[in-house]
């Protein structure tokens, strides 16, 4: 085994079982860590896996079952019982204040630390931990400062102050460049090398492959396979997350046209801060193609998106969609010229105390057949629900339950029913804008998001993609044009496609510079 040569047992968690409402979370499950080991847990989103190791850290209290830590049996009630056991946690959104230095945000809840805070001790422990992992960060920095991977270092930091050795990271890929994603794995193969036990929950299949030791594979609550890494493959783990095969590649049916269909000219925006977010981006798309926009989130791919949309004003540029101007008309205008619209986040375009079928309709209900006059169709929109639930497989009780109610891929299918249906008796969108559309999606729902914008794209809509994971991003693009700080510092044809030259683009570097 790589890592180490020690095979202590740090962590047992024996017949483990969580119950919610209505829903069996964990049921039975078993799981071991060793010492010196990274140990990756898979799973579709409800599978358990959060769920087990909240309960390991804390954050949940278990129903039935045992957990050892080190040999002796643990009841932990809270994470200040978890730390003390020396376990420590990365969660997928970073927990620090910003406006605070790297040294207090370690500090900060550390009853060790004491009433007197002798800060020449503290910034030079972090010093010799910063140094012997090979990190650039200094005690002394705002953590606003700081880039997504040195934030995680920080959280890392956090974990290592406190001299823990078993750590839990959930899903610490999702905002970091290539780069920082190698820096990360080299980072967590020294500290498996010093004896530490790692535990990583991903859904990036080629990572691990690429880091862990183990793997155990969750499905349904329920653990389905550990194996050695160097004994499975990718399509052997999703088979067993899914129980099927996945599709991992798209051919192409059509070439592009040769017109574009938007032209988006000398564009800038402001922030919600009335920051410069946009510095003068332009770039086209053609009728059948996919244009990727990559980039470390944060450098303006989501006012562009807003803006091209109509929900964001332009301060000046121009968006040209078939031949006609539509700069700052509006989102209703857009939706009528057959723009569609995939935010990032679901929360700003699903109203969750609404019913699915409602939901549906968001963008629709005012026209027939739906509604006449003032009077609304419940039993059309009903039909229309049933539909859709079956053409995008959606997984609901029934078409009047709370969309409040389904698992992330289920709404992620909804806004997809809804937004590339369009509006009654018009024709499918000539124009798609889809942001992050898979991101926190396990791997069959994130399959069936990549085929449906597939679908689109052969049937002629021309698609705009945002999104920071370069693998989708490399797999679904006929161009990539790559953000950084609001400006466009190069666009790359498929046959120039590389995630290292990617990677380097996404940190600043022109194109030229970073081949």
């Amino acid at each position: 085994m790589r890592g180490g040569d020690s095979r202590e047992i740090l962590v047992e968690m024996r017949g483990i079982t969580k119950r919610f409402p209505n829903v069996l979370a964990n049921d039975r499950v078993d799981f071991t860590l060793l010492r010196g080991e990274v140990h990756a847990l898979l799973g579709e989103n409800g599978a358990g896996k959060t769920t087990l190791m909240n309960i390991l850290y804390g954050l949940y209290r278990l129903d039935e079952g045992e957990i050892w830590i080190k040999g002796r049996r643990v009841n932990i009630r809270s994470p200040r019982d978890a730390i003390r056991n020396g376990i420590g946690m990365v969660h997928q959104q970073f927990r620090l204040i910003p406006t605070h230095t790297v040294a207090e945000n370690v500090i900060l809840g550390l009853k060790e630390a004491g009433f007197y805070l002798n800060y020449s001790d503290i910034n030079e422990r972090l010093r010799e931990i910063i140094s012997f992992y090979g990190w650039n960060i200094s005690p002394s920095a705002r953590v606003w400062q700081l880039s997504a991977g040195e934030k995680q270092q920080v959280e890392l930091l956090k974990a290592l102050y406190r001299k823990a050795d078993i750590l839990i990271l959930d899903e610490p890929t999702s905002v970091l460049t290539p780069q920082e994603t190698t820096q990360l794995f080299a980072t967590l193969r020294k500290m498996a090398g010093e004896g530490l036990g790692i535990i990583l929950i991903s859904h990036k299949l080629d990572e691990v492959m690429q880091v862990s030791d183990r793997v155990t594979v969750m499905r349904r609550g329920r653990v389905v396979a550990t194996k050695p890494t160097r004994e499975t493959n990718p399509n052997e783990l999703a088979n067993l997350m899914v129980g099927r095969p996945l599709i991992t590649s798209f051919e192409r049916l059509n070439k592009p046209s040769e017109k574009p269909i938007l032209r988006v000219e000398n564009l800038r925006v402001l922030d919600d801060k009335g920051l410069p977010a946009v510095r003068g981006v332009s770039f086209t798309i053609r009728r059948g193609e996919i244009l990727g926009i990559a980039g470390v989130t944060g450098n303006g791919q989501q006012e562009l998106a807003e803006t091209i949309a109509g929900i964001r004003k332009a301060v000046s540029g121009k968006i040209i969609l078939d031949d006609m101007d539509v700069t700052n008309k509006g989102s209703m205008f857009m939706i009528r010229q057959g723009v569609a619209y995939i935010p990032a986040e679901s929360s700003k375009c699903v109203a969750y105390q609404m019913s699915v079928a409602e939901n549906l309709v968001m963008k629709s209900f005012r026209y027939e057949p739906f509604s006449k006059s003032i009077v609304i169709d419940w039993n059309s929109i009903k039909q229309h629900a049933e539909r859709l639930i079956d053409a995008f497989s959606i997984v609901t009780p029934s078409p009047n339950t709370r969309a409040g109610n389904l698992s992330g891929g289920n709404i992620q299918r909804l806004i997809l029913a809804r937004e590339l249906t369009g509006l009654p008796g018009s024709s499918a969108p000539k124009l798609i804008i889809a942001t992050y559309p898979t991101r926190g999606l396990d791997v069959a729902a994130t399959e069936f998001v990549r085929r449906t914008l597939i679908q689109n794209r052969d049937q002629g809509a021309a698609i705009l993609l945002v999104s920071e994971d370069l693998e989708e991003i490399m797999m679904l693009s006929d161009r990539i044009a790559v953000m950084y700080r609001g400006e466009i510092v190069g666009v790359l044809e498929q046959r120039e496609f590389d995630v290292e030259v990617i990677g380097m683009m996404m940190t600043g570097a022109k194109r030229g510079e970073a081949a």
